[in-house]
């Protein structure tokens, strides 16, 4: 079944939760989804590819803003992070992989937006993830703190809440969601799963 005008589908949660390997499968599977390339001015980890982020200086990011180039954007722990204004591919559902402030954003501007709220199955295995992609002490214990905060605005703000403590289930929870969405384009928006 067909739907009308293309989904955004937007994928939010707290540091070191999966977001970036959840919607690199998302995309590969789905051949009906694209992925908007976030902008961000903080460094390239190491070991982390040169497409996760259009890597900017914060010159670059501060001329983008001023010409209205973002679709969202926020600072958060000293660097700017903000997705691009989409140019629609006809037919193609578009995800976004942002942090809980842009999420609001873009829900307050997009209505139909459809928002999977990711969290970590706890918050040691939140740390572990943070540590393995070689965040520094300082960036964990911030965005440790940082999670604290976001959960519940997440929580609040979002259509569906999955916990990534298996990435191939959450990855089929996802799937089915975006199908479901798909087939309903008038759906009643429910926010399940913000008391689990």
């Amino acid at each position: 079944m067909s739907h009308g005008e293309p989904l955004i589908i937007v994928v939010s949660g707290p540091g070191g939760v999966g977001k970036g390997t959840i919607v690199e499968e998302l995309v590969k599977r789905d051949p009906k989804l694209w992925l908007s390339r976030s902008w961000t001015t903080r460094a390239q980890r190491v070991g982390e590819p040169a497409d996760a982020y259009v890597f900017a200086t914060r010159a670059e990011f501060e001329a983008r803003i001023a010409v209205g180039g973002f679709l969202e954007c926020t600072e958060f722990l000293g660097n700017y992070y903000g997705t691009p204004n989409p140019e629609p591919i006809d037919a193609l559902d578009l995800v976004l992989e942002i942090e809980v402030d842009g999420a609001r954003q873009v829900t307050e501007l997009r209505e139909d937006a459809v928002l999977i709220f990711v969290l970590p199955p706890s918050r040691a295995e939140q740390e572990r993830r943070l540590r393995g992609r070689g965040d520094a002490d300082q960036q964990v214990a911030e965005r440790l703190r940082k999670a604290e905060d976001e959960e519940p605005v997440g929580m609040a703000l979002a259509d569906y809440v999955v916990v990534n403590d298996d990435l191939e289930q959450t990855i089929d929870e996802m799937l089915a969601i975006i199908s479901h969405c798909r087939n309903n384009p008038n759906r009643v928006r429910t926010r399940v799963g913000r008391d689990q």
